[in-house]
């Protein structure tokens, strides 16, 4: 069964990442993107790990996991080579009502980290439901190569159209132009 696409709010959601290795790293980047809120578990961390939780003034244990760390976290992820030890925090997360998402066990996860592209306020999330994660990568970058940068600064100016605008069908209209608009002359600069 596919994953449905959803993108979550991550203002008080606390996030705890079990593991300090190389998975950890890539998970650990992606999030950042998104919140500053996580915390992280683990006996060993790898250098580019270790900058990255200084120079974000990021929570973390360097210990073994143990039973009870999922303890208070909305969302937990499971960046270690062990299988039994992410079956075990799998079931842990089930009493804790977690979001849970671990690297080798897909029927174990409650979300996969997509492929995606952040310019600005446009994310676009690309996955093949684990089919096949080159798709995913070759399809972003392809993607990426045809957005132009300037989508950030469009949708920047957009914004305050819509704070600034009163509700009701000429804004609307007047939006649906201008997007409609910046669309139609970025395909004609490609």
């Amino acid at each position: 069964m596919s994953y449905f696409p959803v993108f979550i709010k991550f203002d008080k959601k606390k996030i705890l990442i079990i593991g300090g290795g190389n998975i950890a790293l890539r998970k650990l980047k992606y999030l950042l993107e998104f919140t500053n809120n996580i915390t992280l578990i683990s006996s060993e961390y790898t250098k580019e790990v270790k900058e990255l939780i200084q120079s974000k003034s990021l929570s973390f244990k360097e210990a073994n996991y143990n039973t009870g760390d999922v303890k208070g976290f909305d969302i937990v992820i499971a960046a270690v080579d062990n299988i039994q030890v992410q079956k075990s925090i799998y079931n842990e997360t089930r009493e804790f009502n977690c979001l849970y998402s671990c690297v080798d066990i897909q029927e174990y996860c409650d979300f996969i980290f997509p492929a995606y592209i952040k310019k600005g306020d446009l994310t676009i999330a690309i996955s093949t439901s684990g089919s096949s994660p080159s798709m995913s990568k070759y399809l972003k970058s392809w993607l990426n190569n045809i957005i132009p940068d300037s989508i950030g600064s469009f949708l920047k100016q957009m914004r305050v159209y819509r704070d600034t605008m009163p509700k009701g069908k000429k804004r609307m209209e007047f939006l649906d132009k201008k997007a409609k608009d910046y669309i139609n002359n970025f395909k004609e600069e490609k």
